[in-house]
C-alpha cells in the first residue's frame, strides 16, 4: 500500500492535540506527537468544565497544529489527508476541531476524514504492536469504559460496558470525597500504596450478574458512607484516607479483572492467536495492569498496553484510525459532523442512561 502523510487532530476532552504519522495500515511512523493539556485550567473546579475546555481549544488548535508540523519538519505540503475526531466527546471541543480541520482540508484542497475517537483507541494496538484481527479491547478511561472485540478497522463488537460511571470518572470522584487532588486516578493510586484493602468491606458491583456489563456508581456511594462514618471535624486522617484510596482501588480491579475473564471467555474460542490489548488513562493504574496480565495468562493470549503517550487521548491515533479506515471508506469532506454521541457497535443495545440524545458511545 501506498505510503501516505496524514495530520491528525484531537479535541473531544481535555486535550488538545495534534500528529503527523507517515505510513499505512498496519505498519506507520508517528513523525511528531503535540498534547496540550488543561488540567491547571480545571484544577479549581474539581473536574472538567466544558465551556472552559471549548474555548481552549478554539485558542490552541492553530498553534498546536503549527508543533506538530515542525517537530515533524513537515508542511502542510507534505500532508495528503486529515483525520480529525468528530465524536464521542464534549461536544463544545468535538466542534473546535471539526471546523480547523475542515479549515485546512479545504485552504488546501485535503480529504478530510472523521474518526470515532474510541475507534482511535481500540486500533492503537495495530498502531503499536501490529496487533492481528481479532483481538480483545478493553477501553477504560474517564469517559468511556467498554469490552470490544475488533475484528477489522469498521468491525467493533461490544461485549458489555459501564452502564453509568466509566472508572476514570469513577476515580475523580472518590479522589474529591476524600480530599485527593485532580486527576483522581494517579491520586489514588499512590495513596493506596500506604493502605489496607481490608479494612472497609466495600461491594463489587455486578459480579453476581451475568455477562461483561459494568457499574461503578453504587461504589462511590459506598465509599462516601464509609467516609461519613469515620471523618473528625469533617476531615479524614492520613491513615482513614490511604484505606479508603486502597479499598476502592481494589474494588475496581477486582470487578475488572472479573469482567475481563468472562470477555476473554467469549472471545477466546475464535482464534488461536490471543491478545488483549488495553488502552485509556485509567490503563497506566499499575494494579489494574497487573490483574489484567494475570488474568491474560489464564487464558493464553498475549497482554498488550500501548505506551500511556499513546493511551491517553491524542491525535496519532485518530491519524492512523483514518489509515486503517480509509481503503473501505470514501472522506466526509465538508459534510462532516460533529457528534456528542457515537456507538462503535451500532448494532448493540444502547447502555443504560443513554437518554434522548442517542445510545452511550
Amino acid at each position: 500500500m501506498t505510503s501516505l502523510t496524514l495530520l491528525g487532530i484531537e479535541s473531544s476532552c481535555d486535550d488538545t492535540a495534534a500528529a503527523v504519522l507517515r505510513g499505512a495500515a498496519g505498519s506507520a511512523d508517528i513523525l511528531s506527537s503535540v498534547v496540550i493539556g488543561q488540567t491547571a485550567l480545571h484544577a479549581d473546579f474539581g473536574g472538567v468544565v466544558p465551556e472552559i475546555a471549548a474555548r481552549a481549544h478554539a485558542e490552541k488548535l492553530d498553534d498546536c497544529v503549527g508543533q506538530a508540523l515542525d517537530s515533524a519538519n513537515v508542511t502542510l505540503d507534505d500532508i495528503d489527508a486529515i483525520a480529525v475526531t468528530a465524536g464521542p466527546g464534549l461536544i463544545g471541543g468535538v466542534v473546535s476541531g471539526v471546523m480547523c480541520a475542515k479549515g485546512i482540508a479545504l485552504a488546501r484542497d485535503l480529504p478530510l476524514y472523521g474518526i470515532n475517537h474510541l475507534a482511535g483507541h481500540a486500533l492503537t494496538p495495530r498502531l503499536t504492536d501490529s496487533v492481528p484481527y481479532p483481538y480483545l479491547m478493553l477501553l477504560v478511561s474517564g469517559g468511556h469504559c467498554q469490552f470490544l472485540i475488533v475484528s477489522g478497522p469498521n468491525d467493533f463488537r461490544r461485549l458489555g460496558g459501564t452502564i453509568d460511571d466509566a472508572p476514570g470518572e469513577a476515580f475523580d470522584k472518590i479522589a474529591r470525597l476524600i480530599a485527593l487532588p485532580q486527576p483522581g486516578g494517579p491520586a489514588i493510586e499512590t495513596r493506596a500504596k500506604d493502605g489496607d484493602p481490608r479494612r472497609f468491606k466495600l461491594p463489587r458491583p455486578l459480579l453476581d450478574r451475568e455477562g461483561c456489563d459494568m457499574s461503578f456508581s453504587g461504589l462511590k456511594t459506598a465509599v462516601l458512607r464509609q467516609r461519613d462514618t469515620i471523618m473528625v471535624d469533617g476531615a479524614l486522617s492520613a491513615a482513614d484516607q490511604a484505606d479508603l484510596a486502597a479499598g476502592f482501588q481494589t474494588a475496581v480491579v477486582d470487578v475488572l479483572a472479573e469482567k475481563t475473564r468472562r470477555a476473554l471467555s467469549i472471545y477466546a474460542p475464535m482464534t488461536d492467536v490471543r491478545s488483549i490489548c488495553v488502552a485509556g488513562g485509567v490503563a497506566a493504574n499499575m494494579a489494574i495492569r497487573a490483574a489484567l496480565e494475570t488474568v491474560s495468562q489464564e487464558f493464553d493470549a498475549t497482554f498488550i498496553a500501548p505506551p500511556l503517550t499513546l493511551c491517553t487521548d491524542n491525535a496519532a491515533m485518530i491519524a492512523y484510525a483514518a489509515l486503517e479506515q480509509m481503503g473501505s471508506r470514501p472522506p466526509e469532506g465538508m459534510t462532516l459532523s460533529a457528534r456528542p454521541r457515537w456507538p462503535l457497535d451500532q448494532t448493540a443495545p444502547a447502555m443504560l442512561g443513554s437518554g434522548k440524545k442517542g445510545a452511550k458511545a
